[in-house]
């Protein structure tokens, strides 16, 4: 969920290299720590195709979670979060995550991790 959130607010106004590199790295090391649990490369297809879904699915629904009410947030995040008890807190916590994201620079976030 947080990935999903990092690449809608940054999308817009970077380089689109460097975010399809951290995309690219991000599900290569789902794809890893798969192959790692044991699963054969038929099941890792299956699997990364449902975590690619999952997440797509993830994007389209938060693309308008500025104009949101706070109770969508909360039913959003319901959907796709299994054990979402409290989702009214997780609702105020990505929105702050959001605010945070805007009043920071991608830069600020890869700094010393990935060289230009």
């Amino acid at each position: 969920m947080h990935f999903a959130f990092f690449l809608k607010i940054y999308k817009q106004n970077n380089d689109k290299k460097i975010l399809q590199e951290i995309y690219d790295h991000t599900f290569r090391q789902v794809e890893l720590s798969i192959r790692e649990i044991g699963y054969g490369d038929q099941s890792i297809n299956k699997k990364m195709k449902d975590y690619l879904n999952l997440f797509y699915g993830m994007i389209d629904k938060i693309h308008d979670w500025d104009n949101l009410s706070a109770e969508s947030r909360a039913s959003i995040l319901q959907k796709f979060l299994d054990n979402a008890v409290n989702a009214d807190f997780l609702a105020d916590y990505f929105e702050k995550y959001r605010l945070n994201l805007l009043n920071n620079t991608l830069n600020s976030y890869i700094k010393g991790v990935i060289k230009h």
